[in-house]
């Protein structure tokens, strides 16, 4: 859906029992900026040990619905609380052990569209879960705009956790909250998610964003070191005939708000590169002052390069 063909904004809640999902729905419809002047429908799939009072369905407009079992879930049915409610918006707590394509088979009411999917994790207990049921969760995380990981402790791998994530849906927005509902913001103690300390700096594709924003801030850290790391080609005529710039396509704020994000690269093989080409490039970094940066910067010297297929997920984030 485009945002203008959306009537009735759909909320889309996913988790296990127990990660949190009514606790984070029962603040979230409290607060000002979510109250409509209309109906909101809550469509209930499962029932968690937090249960959503009478007087509370009453002080925040809404109505709720609870479906027990999966096939409950059909096309028809939304179509009979749209007729009921005129719902001016929707919030959909879905059951952890049901399958996503349950709802993706659905065709919502004419008007509705899912403007956002919110998953929320026991970080306690999110292991478990994933060594035995990782197909559901991941189902789950792949279209996720926003993954919160609560119960989450720095004594915990959030790091490992969070590259999975990213692997498998890198446009998410993942949040670590402790016991007291504090956000983690250091899930790399103070270090990177690469190793400073390897002979070869080794950047994987979804911590590109990280290793340029790093680089940009700390360049006496990669001052004469070696990165390794795979990047698109952008070549310009101001730049030179033997300089290039390997990098990648960053979302600042929405998907038509896009730059690209990378240093100058000198190289022998240059001419050979196309515009647009995905490479796999090891290259020393170096320290230098440059009229495209007007200042100094991170310039590479590339050691190898090698052509490889374009990356399946091209877009950078920064989390």
């Amino acid at each position: 859906f485009m945002e203008e063909e959306v009537r009735v904004p759909v909320f889309l809640m996913t988790g296990f029992l127990d990660s949190g999902k009514t606790d984070f729905l029962r603040y979230t419809m409290e607060q000002d900026y979510f109250a409509v002047p209309g109906t909101t429908l809550l469509i209930l799939c499962e029932e968690g040990e937090e249960e959503y009072s009478s007087d509370y369905l009453k002080e925040n407009r809404i109505a709720m619905e609870i479906l027990e079992e999966s096939e409950e879930l059909t096309s028809e049915k939304l179509a009979e609380f749209e007729a009921k409610y005129s719902p001016e918006q929707v919030v959909i707590e879905y059951n952890g052990m049901w399958q996503m394509k349950q709802i993706h088979s659905c065709s919502f009411p004419e008007g509705w569209g899912i403007m956002q999917q919110v998953t929320t994790v026991d970080a306690s207990t999110f292991q478990l879960y994933l060594n035995n049921m990782k197909s559901l969760f991941m189902d789950q995380a792949r279209d996720s705009d926003l993954i919160i990981f609560n119960r989450a402790s720095v004594d915990l791998p959030l790091a490992t956790y969070r590259r999975g994530i990213k692997v498998a849906n890198p446009k998410a927005t993942i949040v670590f909250e402790d016991d007291e509902g504090e956000q983690i913001t250091d899930i790399f103690n103070g270090e990177m998610p690469f190793d400073l300390n390897s002979e070869v700096i080794d950047i994987e594709p979804v911590d590109y964003g990280i290793w340029y924003l790093d680089a940009m801030d700390n360049r006496e850290r990669y001052e004469n070191r070696l990165v390794h790391f795979q990047a698109k080609v952008w070549k310009s005529r101001k730049f030179g005939p033997s300089v290039f710039v390997p990098g990648r396509m960053a979302m600042t704020c929405c998907a038509d708000d896009t730059t690209f994000l990378g240093y100058l690269c000198h190289s022998k093989n240059t001419e050979k590169l196309k515009n647009g080409q995905w490479i796999d490039l090891t290259a020393r970094v170096r320290i230098e002052e440059s009229p495209v940066y007007e200042e100094k910067g991170p310039v590479l010297y590339a050691k190898h390069i090698k052509v490889i297929p374009a990356l399946p997920n091209d877009l950078v984030y920064f989390d």
